[in-house]
């Protein structure tokens, strides 16, 4: 499979896209009006203590307060239950919980770092349990986890690995190996660590002499924090346009993977880059509710504020054998999809899919793995259930930033985000009821009641309701007249005595 880094970066806006084999399978933004960004470390100000939610609001500085759960406060009274650490995304820590009252007054200063960037109307997610990403591993100077990531099958290097970082870690500290640590040297192991626990000195030596609220330490930017995260071997080549950001990820992918250096290139062409590699059209299709699968079958993709629900359709696929067998191949078609669907769309939180029934057993099972094995490539945190007798699949989805959707749109003013706008006929006898209000309100029997609306409302009420408009100003004892008003929309109008 073929893998690229397209990135295109200018003053306002920055879009990195991963590319697997042509196809968009992620795609990054970052605008330079946003404030905060998952990882970045922050001395705040506790705002105010909620103990009937276990939670905190903490000021960071931002335009919004912060969220802080208690589970998410470290402590010297809370009991860490060491475990083999599963993943990347860090340590999957259980501690005995203390109140939050016990943990934080108002007013406290505390040391924290965004877990979610803000969310629609939510402000961030905050932790404690500070983590600082390395070119290879993740320092956590609160844990206490020597852990190595689950994608490091042979348990030869693993040993090696753990024996490694045990024997180079600070006294305090958890470290986790992370995949890109597999066949490294300890010299550059060893290295990583010391700038990581050199890097967290400097964090509290700045906060020792601050006070809230600061930025102490601010990740890498979108294009080196992707670069990070997404590089390894099999990406075949990196492209960039801009020339400034061309030579500094050149010199860090130098000092991470040298290997992959002459990777890096400058896009040099005249035309758009996302153009070239054809991302801007995938882009412009990442947001439509149906996705066509090659079988001729579709998803419906429906996201909500409480739930995503993904709906599977045999479509124009009628299949060659037998029924069982075409709902077999659509939904194991669409289980691959929905994973590509969920990296590409940013799709987090609760996530309901709609499969078609499925009577046999071992067809259900084999589309569930066929759906878990799809989502090792992902690398946001998922738990899934095994499929409903009404052929439901839950699952969840870790959410870290808004989803495609919310990013490239905003809600519509027309119809206020509901998706639908209230039809001619129904705005047209509210105005009937309008009609009647002010004419009632009306202080003089001879004025006119006047009517501005929509063309289309208008053009209703002269044609399908002049018998009723004719009878309705008999009863008033008012006259109505009828305007167009080409600027308003269907739901708007006014109705005016005078």
């Amino acid at each position: 499979m073929r893998t690229q880094i397209i990135i295109n970066s200018n003053p306002t806006e920055v879009r990195v896209a991963l590319l697997e084999n042509g196809v968009l399978a992620e795609i990054h933004i970052q605008r330079s009006s946003e404030e905060a960004a998952a990882g970045n470390i922050y001395k705040g100000k506790v705002l105010r203590v909620l103990p009937g939610m276990q939670a905190a609001f903490v000021d960071l500085g931002l335009e919004k307060a912060a969220f802080l759960h208690s589970s998410d406060i470290v402590t010297d009274d809370e009991k860490e239950l060491t475990q083999e650490v599963a993943s990347d995304d860090g340590p999957q820590n259980q501690r005995e919980q203390v109140p939050i009252e016990n943990k934080l007054r108002r007013n406290d200063e505390i040391i924290v770092q965004i877990a979610k960037e803000p969310i629609g109307t939510k402000g961030a997610r905050i932790t404690s349990h500070v983590s600082l990403p390395g070119k290879y591993l993740v320092y956590m100077p609160l844990g206490s986890l020597t852990g190595v990531s689950k994608r490091i099958s042979d348990d030869r290097e693993r040993r090696r690995l753990r024996d490694i970082v045990n024997s180079a870690k600070p006294a305090q500290g958890g470290i986790i190996a992370r995949t890109a640590c597999l066949g490294l040297p300890k010299k550059d192991i060893v290295e990583d660590i010391r700038s990581m626990v050199g890097t967290w000195k400097q964090v509290q030596e700045k906060a020792a002499d601050s006070r809230p609220p600061l930025l102490l330490h601010a990740d890498l930017d979108l294009i080196l924090r992707c670069v990070r995260d997404m590089l390894s071997p099999d990406v075949d080549q990196i492209v960039i346009d801009s020339q400034r950001d061309f030579e500094t990820t050149r010199s860090y992918v130098r000092d991470f993977m040298p290997a992959l250096a002459d990777r890096v290139e400058f896009h040099e062409v005249v035309e758009p880059i996302f153009d070239s590699f054809g991302v801007e059209d995938q882009i412009a299709r990442a947001t439509d509710a149906k996705v066509w699968l090659k079988s001729g079958g579709y998803l419906v993709i429906d996201q909500g504020e409480a739930l995503t629900m993904i709906d599977v359709n045999t479509g124009r696929y009628v299949g060659k054998r037998s029924q069982e067998e075409t709902v077999l191949k659509t939904n194991l078609e669409a289980a691959e999809e929905i994973v590509c669907q969920l990296r590409l769309r940013n799709i987090g939180g609760i996530i309901i899919l709609d499969l078609i029934d499925m009577d046999d057993p071992a067809h259900r099972r084999q589309v569930t793995e066929t759906l878990e094995t799809a989502l090792e490539k992902d690398k946001a945190r998922t738990s899934i259930l095994r499929i409903s007798e009404l052929g439901l699949i839950q699952m969840t989805r870790k959410r870290t930033r808004e989803n495609l959707e919310r990013l490239l749109s905003s809600p519509c003013p027309y119809c206020d985000g509901r998706g639908r706008v209230k039809s001619v006929p129904t705005v047209a006898s509210e105005i009937l009821r309008a009609i009647r209000r002010e004419a009632a309100r009306a202080k003089r029997e001879s004025s006119r009641v006047t009517v501005r609306a929509n063309r289309d409302v208008i053009s209703y009420l002269f044609n399908d309701e002049e018998d009723t408009i004719r009878t309705l100003q008999d009863r008033v004892g008012h006259g109505v007249t009828l305007r167009v008003a080409e600027s308003y929309h269907q739901e708007q109008y006014d109705v005016v005595a005078g």
